[in-house]
């Protein structure tokens, strides 16, 4: 098994107990230059929120690339904003298999700060 194959084993155990839950998922997908946050109802049908590192309001923000802590802070701020304008204030944390640690986890504490609950 190799490491992509691991981390999609991971995130369908995670997901799965996020579906049984009901409640609206904060969705994080990492590469190696940008980051994406999205907000996503529990029939996993609609996405509600998005933000990313692509977006000129954040990419603007940035001194250079979107594949580091402070672009995912800038992200996990940006996607916590959008959400309270659309009313969304608790939601379950779907790291994608992804380890919570640097970019993941800057995303959630920034979006943690910013008023989601999770």
């Amino acid at each position: 098994m190799d490491k992509k194959q691991s981390r999609l084993r991971r995130a369908r155990q995670t997901r799965l107990k996020i579906a049984q839950l009901r409640v609206n998922r904060l969705a994080v997908h990492r590469t190696n230059t940008h980051i994406y946050a999205s907000i996503i109802d529990p029939s996993g049908s609609k996405i509600l929120v998005s933000a990313s590192t692509l977006e000129p309001e954040v990419r603007q923000a940035l001194s250079g690339k979107g594949g580091n802590i402070a672009a995912a802070a800038a992200v996990g701020k940006r996607v916590a904003e959008k959400a309270k304008a659309a009313g969304i204030t608790s939601v379950a944390f779907d790291r994608a298999g992804f380890k919570y640690h640097g970019r993941v986890k800057a995303l959630a504490e920034a979006a943690r700060e910013g008023g989601l609950q999770f």
